[in-house]
Parts: structure tokens; sequence; C-alpha cells
């Protein structure tokens, strides 16, 4: 499911032209000598957004995965070939969220240096996932921050003339993100003790949960595109009514009707139009919108305010 689809017939020829048309141009920076600005290419509008805030005017950043789309089952496009060619600096999540960008790159001869935000993370207590780690670490904005600091040291590196006004500008973007875990954390407090256990869609939010102090006692689906058995579902809907469980959760890049089926069996409250893997629309178009509307959406359902 995570690798990167067969590609056959009209489409692998698609992507044959595209990288022979981008070989030939050149790439990198060296494509546009009138702009001196990093160009990076990231899996995620989430990752785009935290370069974008990050390197500020230092930086171009473009999200392979579109708004909305789905990381863990995305299937690129002849034009990600030019993306990745071109860019400066790829960046991505890792830990098998976005691992058919490793079969675009090495298929596309990119030579831009690429970074993987989750993979040996500094100081990352890693959520155990049946057998594989779970990829959602920015849920937790302690460790958006590391992710932040990891993406100033990459874009310092590779613009070291404009070193210390990246440094600037990420020191600025972290003192928001701290602010923003603190907010998280104090909302999240007024939540009753009685009501912080949660159903998600997909593993999506243990390090959410651990960090705020919600408990996540199952999912929907065990992974986006794999939908329940009939008796999954029924064995889900007893676990709500047996224990209680107050919500359950949904994500704005999914459909719902699934999460509201289940929830209206179960006298189940659901907290929709979540957001994870990706941005939505204005007001909820960057990381720290998207953290802040989120908690906000728990606190009103689960505190009732």
């Amino acid at each position: 499911m995570r690798g990167l689809p067969a590609l056959t017939g009209l489409r692998l020829v698609g992507l044959v032209l595209v990288v022979v048309t981008a070989a030939a141009c050149g790439s990198g920076r060296g494509a546009s000598t009138a702009d001196d600005r990093l160009h990076v290419v990231a899996t995620t509008t989430v990752l785009a957004d935290l370069v974008r805030q990050v390197g500020g005017d230092r930086v171009t950043v473009e999200s392979l995965v579109p708004k909305g789309g789905e990381a863990h089952t995305f299937d690129p496009t002849p034009s990600d070939v030019r993306r990745v060619v071109e860019a400066d600096l790829i960046v991505r999540n890792g830990l098998g969220l976005d691992d058919w960008l490793l079969a675009l790159i090495e298929d596309a001869g990119a030579t831009a240096p690429v970074v993987a935000l989750g993979e040996g993370l500094p100081g990352a207590d890693y959520v155990d996932d049946g057998g594989q780690v779970n990829p959602h670490l920015w849920l937790d904005v302690a460790y958006g921050r590391a992710y932040a600091a990891r993406i100033a040291g990459e874009l310092e590196r590779l613009d070291p003339a404009h070193a210390a006004d990246i440094r600037a500008t990420a020191a600025a973007y972290d003192a928001r993100l701290a602010a923003l875990d603190g907010d998280i954390r104090t909302r999240l407090s007024a939540i009753p003790e009685a009501d912080r256990t949660i159903i998600s869609f997909h593993d999506a939010f243990p390090y959410f949960a651990r960090a705020y102090g919600l408990t996540v006692d199952g999912t929907v689906v065990d992974a986006p595109g794999q939908d329940p058995s009939a008796a999954q579902v029924e064995a889900l809907i007893a676990e709500v009514r047996a224990k209680g469980i107050k919500a359950i959760l949904a994500e704005a890049q999914f459909s719902d009707k699934l999460v509201r089926a289940i929830a209206d069996e179960a006298g189940a409250t659901v907290v929709s139009d979540l957001y994870t893997d990706s941005v939505g629309d204005a007001p909820v178009d960057t990381y720290e919108s998207i953290m802040r509307w989120d908690a906000d959406r728990l606190v009103e359902i689960l505190a009732g305010t």
C-alpha cells in the first residue's frame, strides 16, 4: 500500500519524457538564475508549511501531495518527476508515510539532498504501530518544533550566505510553536477525565493523545483505504457502548460516512473535520492553524464548550 504503484503504458512513457526533458533543461537553482531562493519540495502540505514558515523569503516550496490528498496512498504523476528533479532540497516525513517518494526519486534520477524529518529524530519517543513506527509525530507540537529545527539546519547548510536570516526566522517560528503547545495543553485540560477516551478514524493521533492527555482506545480503519469488515464494525460499536466512549474522530481528508454510521449506532458524537496529514483552506491552511482547530473542536465536543 505504501509503495509507489507500478507504472505501465502511456503513463510510463510520460514519466520518461518528463525526466528526459528536465535533465536537458537543467535542474535545481541552475534552472533559474534570476531567483537565488532555495526551491524545496515536500511530500505533504503540512511539511511544506513548516518549510515555508522556517525559510521565510529564502525559500519557495511545493507539496507533492495536494491539499486534502492522502499521503499514505499517493500516486505520483509525471509532473512530480520534474518537481523532484528541479528541487534544491526534498523533505519527507519517512517512517512509512511517504516511502513512495523513494522510488520516484530513483526513477527521476534526482540529486537533491533528502531529509526524512521523522526518522532518527533526537529525543523522539516513538509509538509502535503493529510492528511499525507510527509516523504522525508532528501532531505533538513538541515534535513539530523538532521538525522545524531540522528544517532550519538543512536550509542553513544549503544557503550559508543567508544562514543568519534563516536562524532568526526559525527562532521566531519556534517561539510561536512553543506558545501553541502550551495553549493546546491549557485548552484540553478543560476536558473532564471521564471524557478523555476517544476512537480515531485511523491511527493518526497517538502522539497528540499522549502529549495532551487523551487516550485512543481504537480506530475505525486499520489504515486509509482498508475498510473494516462487518464483524469489526459490530465489535467497535459494542466497545464504544460498553466503555461509554463519548467521541469518534473524523478527518477532513476522508469521508465521514462510516464514522457517522458507527457513532449513530453506538450513541457517540462525531468530532468532524479534524486535520492530520493535510492543511485545509483558509483559515486552516497552516500547521499552526490546523493544530489550533483540532484542539478547539475536541474541547467543543468533549468539554461541551
